[in-house]
């Protein structure tokens, strides 16, 4: 909606070009008319915008996109993912360095919990383009106010907080007047207590004035980052314009020279899927790189873990051998030779997820050598032919991986290191984390030195290990993703029980917080090597 002064008042819609609307319940009515037209009468969404101008001598020059409040739960003809939609939605608008954000959050809400500030922060850590808009101060439980918040003290904005009261829907209804909606809203700021002395910043005439004065002001500052851009785009199509001038197709070098330049941009486009700085970003599902990496990262620990066997048999073979090669002898400790023989009947079964970790590997790059020939599309035959020569190459180095690796674990059998440390209850990992789910009464969140083991996970004061707070046995014991907070810069994982007992004095699980996702990935690996079963929404 674009607000424009004038001196005559009327309204014109895009999509109704030749018409002026006087009447503004006339406006209103088109808007529902064009909604329902462009989405349906049961509650659907459009990303395709209605465009209104507003000519008015009672306000001042904006440009406000209204766009639609985060649901939760799909109703009516919305669709399943109708959140995730309607987020995308909002992010393409306000991810623009260009536009101001408004974060609406009602003043009956809790400020930490709002989804506009947290989408906000998103695209503008900096808070350098949002504004804060507290609505339905009128509504607030007896006793209460958000005095803290519009001084800008709870959650602090560069650019600050804005009350404003708007009509209610039996106003609405009832027709109220703007008029007396507005003076209503300014009698509310005069008389409350807790808003008289910020009445002349409070309502929404001021946040009117404060979008006009701050969008301008916006606008200044950007202004000569857009006007170089523009100097640079216009650079670049004078030299493009000055390449064409000469431009004749049936030159032979021309052509060997696109060749070129469309093959070194596939191989540009597959180093970029792989290396994960990909121009065009999948937010669907995982590919290229980032699937590879939780094929090593996820699927083959998985893989690992979940071969099976049974310990029953597992101890007869292991008696059966001991038995076997001490003959008509009695022993009296165990032979190396029995260990060796048991050992190597299990490394054996580590053939087939290593070579199962091998094939989607190679699948999934050969799933981004096509998805890297699509802009080869106008060129059948050049786009054939690279995949071909690509894959074929890929194909032989499938071959020479798969004999390195059973090569490695042929040597891997061919000699087994019973003093290695894997045999004699060794440490898997040592370092800091903050247990991050102590209440502020027992503490708050602290740092330990943690010490994780195949046996247990013990934490101390610090890296001595000299004065240990608690060991944690880890039978029975699970981990599970937590949800960033919106306030926390800490990625957490936690560890819980799964027969629903306490994991640590009163708490059912324990979450651990670390300083970047790097590290919990790694944490995550270490507790798979100590025999954690993983989550199924890790495979």
């Amino acid at each position: 909606m674009q607000l424009i002064f004038s001196k005559t008042e009327y309204a014109e819609f895009l999509h109704c070009k030749s018409k002026k609307f006087t009447d503004f319940d006339e406006v209103r009515q088109e808007i529902e008319a064009e909604t329902d037209r462009v989405t349906g009468t049961n509650k659907g969404i459009s990303p395709v915008p209605i465009n209104l101008r507003v000519y008015s001598p009672h306000v001042l020059n904006l440009t406000l996109i209204d766009l639609p409040g985060i649901t939760k739960v799909p109703v009516g003809d919305q669709p399943q993912d109708i959140e995730y939609q309607i987020k995308d939605m909002i992010l393409q608008f306000i991810s623009r360095e260009s536009s101001l954000i408004l974060a609406v959050t009602p003043a009956n809400m809790d400020l930490a919990n709002s989804d506009a500030l947290k989408m906000a922060k998103e695209v503008d850590p900096q808070g350098l383009r949002t504004i804060g808009v507290i609505t339905k101060l009128d509504l607030m439980d007896e006793g209460t106010d958000a005095r803290d918040v519009l001084e800008n003290k709870l959650l602090p904005l560069r650019r600050g907080y804005i009350g404003v009261v708007n009509r209610s829907q039996k106003d609405i209804d009832g027709k109220k007047d703007i008029r007396a909606a507005l003076a209503a809203e300014r009698k509310f700021f005069l008389s409350h207590p807790a808003y008289r002395h910020m009445a002349d910043r409070m309502g929404t005439p001021h946040l009117q004035k404060v979008l006009n004065q701050q969008l301008t002001n916006h606008i200044r500052e950007t202004l000569p980052s857009l006007r170089s851009k523009l100097q640079s785009q216009l650079l670049s199509l004078e030299k493009e314009v000055e390449e064409y001038k000469n431009f004749r197709p049936d030159d032979p070098t021309r052509k060997t020279k696109a060749l070129l330049q469309m093959v070194q941009q596939f191989g540009v486009d597959f180093e970029k899927r792989i290396e994960g700085s990909g121009d065009q970003v999948d937010t669907l599902e995982l590919s290229g790189g980032a699937r590879i990496n939780r094929i090593f990262h996820e699927r083959f620990p998985f893989e690992l873990v979940k071969m099976e066997f049974d310990e029953k048999d597992l101890r007869r073979e292991i008696s059966y051998a001991i038995k076997n090669i001490h003959g008509v002898r009695t022993g009296l400790f165990t032979p190396d030779l029995a260990f060796e023989a048991i050992v190597k009947k299990q490394v054996v079964k580590l053939k087939e997820p290593c070579l199962k970790c091998v094939d989607l590997v190679i699948q999934e790059l050969i799933n981004t050598v096509r998805q890297c020939t699509s802009k080869l599309g106008s060129y059948p035959r050049l786009r054939e032919e690279t995949e071909r020569i690509v894959t074929t190459h890929i194909r032989e180095r499938e071959g020479k991986t798969k004999d390195q690796i059973l090569l490695l674990i042929d040597i891997e059998l061919s000699y087994i290191n019973t003093n290695h440390e894997d045999f004699i209850g060794f440490v898997i990992r040592r370092g800091w984390l903050t247990i991050n789910n102590i209440s502020i009464m027992k503490g708050g969140s602290k740092e330990y030195w943690f010490v994780l083991t195949a046996e247990s996970l013990s934490w101390y004061k610090d890296e001595e290990e000299k004065e240990k707070k608690y060991m944690l046995p880890l039978d029975n014991l699970k981990i599970r993703d937590v949800e960033k907070g919106f306030m926390s810069n800490k990625h957490v994982f936690a560890i819980f029980n799964t027969e629903q007992r306490n994991v640590y004095k009163d708490l059912r699980q324990i979450e651990l917080a670390c300083d970047s996702q790097e590290d919990v990935d790694s944490w995550k690996a270490s507790f798979l090597r100590a025999g954690f079963v993983p989550p199924d929404r890790w495979i």
